[in-house]
């Protein structure tokens, strides 16, 4: 019976191993320490940590040496009897200077590299990280590349992959459900101030390399910063827990050098431009269709899946009485402003074409055949 049970474990383990490595700026294999630093923030926050664990270490062995050695030495098997007294003002005395000097000796490199943390002056880049159920928006509202902005989601492949149970066996994994499609593109030794706040619950904004972690707040700014030292990737992810999709919340970091991210920027700055929509254009049903399509892949699917069937408390999208309604405002008011207590969030950081594009798309796929097409001036005139 045994031999049967080790060697179904056996098998059940054979089907779920996967090609790990460690991945560079993120997460690594059998790893007990923290992520290798690359601020000086992060590099301080390392030495601390071993700094207190060390000093720790040290009072635990001590006290906890001389009273073993005490409880032994002094046991009554050996005639030891116990002594007779009451108090001893110079131990008194010991016992309250000592601890108080070793928390003044830890608290002030500790106050020092907390200060240094939370000083986001002189920035030469500010981004706003928002948080959305489940994804992260980046806005570039300062220094170079202001104006840019974009939603940052998990990999489609890798949300799919996700869906089928995980990686293929031997199938690499190292960047598992942390690859995104839209990564946060930085320069590399200049100090980037990040802003964060949330759209619907409570997020946070964590990368360890960075050795930042700032809550994002709904209805609240708060902020954070960081100056990395190095050029690479680095990865980080949602820190709070904020729903059943909080999993699939990666930060990619994409630390490049000046040149590169001035380039990066003018290729950005150029598809905006291209990507710019005039929402008075009338568009075809099939035009229509194809960029909901898109736009349905990226920000719906993951709730809603691709058949529109929904999953659990989510609602189907197929056959949905809301969405066959003739009367359109009513979905486009869905999607500007949510419902059910954010259990549907608002999709406002959409454009008006987007919304419009996804609404028809909805309208007219799966056994949905209305051949209503939504335009993106009734979603301007809806915002207003």
């Amino acid at each position: 019976m045994a031999a049967r049970v080790m060697a179904l474990v056996a098998a059940g383990a054979s089907t779920v191993a996967h090609a790990v490595n460690s991945l560079p700026g993120g997460p690594a294999v059998n790893q007990l320490n923290l992520h290798p630093a690359v601020t000086k923030i992060a590099e301080e926050q390392a030495w601390l940590h071993w700094f207190m664990l060390i000093i720790c270490s040290v009072i635990f062995v001590g006290v906890f040496g001389v009273m073993f050695y005490s409880i032994w030495k002094h046991r009554k098997s050996v005639g030891h009897k116990p002594a007779n007294f009451h108090e001893s003002v110079k131990v008194e005395i010991a016992w309250t200077v000592v601890p108080f000097i070793i928390v003044i000796l830890m608290a002030l490199p500790a106050t020092k590299v907390l200060v240094a943390s939370k000083d986001t002056t002189n920035a030469d880049l500010t981004v706003k990280t928002t948080g959305y159920q489940w994804k992260w928006g980046y806005d570039y509202i300062a220094g170079e590349g202001e104006g840019i902005g974009f939603i940052s989601t998990l990999d489609n492949a890798q949300r799919v992959m996700s869906n089928s149970g995980g990686p293929a066996k031997g199938e690499s994994v190292d960047n598992y459900l942390l690859k995104v499609d839209n990564p946060l593109v930085v320069p590399v030794g200049k100090k980037i101030r990040v802003i964060t706040t949330a759209n619907d619950v409570i997020h946070a904004f964590m990368v360890p390399a960075f050795g930042i972690k700032q809550d994002a707040i709904p209805g609240f700014v708060r902020d954070t910063w960081f100056r990395a030292e190095k050029v690479g990737d680095y990865y980080g992810q949602c820190a709070e827990l904020c729903g059943k999709e909080h999993a699939y919340m990666p930060i990619h970091v994409k630390v490049v050098s000046a040149e590169d991210y001035t380039q990066w920027v003018k290729a950005e700055k150029a598809k905006m431009a291209a990507k710019a929509d005039d929402p008075n254009k009338v568009w075809t049903l099939a035009d229509s269709v194809a960029r909901g399509e898109k736009v349905y892949a990226s920000n719906c699917a993951a709730c809603h899946q691709a058949n529109g069937k929904g999953a659990g408390p989510i609602k189907a999208l197929d056959g949905a009485a809301l969405v066959l309604d003739a009367d359109k405002s009513k979905q486009i008011q869905v999607l500007l402003n949510g419902q059910g207590n954010g259990s549907m969030p608002a999709w406002k950081q959409l454009s008006d074409t987007e919304i419009a594009a996804v609404i028809t798309y909805t309208k007219n796929s799966w056994s949905n055949k209305t051949g209503q097409v939504v335009q993106p001036a009734e979603i301007l005139a809806a915002r207003k």
